[in-house]
């Protein structure tokens, strides 16, 4: 499902016009990076949790040469579902 395909199911379901929808999806996707930004979590009950998590320094090679090479310590965003998306998967 692409963004396009995600605002059209927004605007059904809410009743909003196609315009609205688009504006509230990128306003809450906003929203979600700015927190992570900031090092907060959302959390949407039964639904999941967004948060930033620490990965480590590691070795990694270069798959053209196969040389070693030092991989830099990143931080990447995390999503944890929760029970309410498991069930509704299933």
């Amino acid at each position: 499902m692409t963004k396009s395909d995600f605002v059209e199911r927004v605007a059904d379901n809410s009743g909003l016009s196609k315009k609205d929808a688009g504006t509230a999806v990128d306003a809450v996707l906003r929203s979600i990076e700015d927190a992570l930004a900031s090092g907060d979590e959302v959390s949407f009950t039964g639904f999941g949790k967004f948060h930033v998590a620490e990965r480590g320094a590691r070795e990694g090679r270069n798959p053209r040469t196969g040389e070693s090479m030092q991989i830099a310590a990143s931080k990447v965003p995390r999503f944890t579902a929760g029970s309410g998306l498991k069930k509704a998967i299933k």
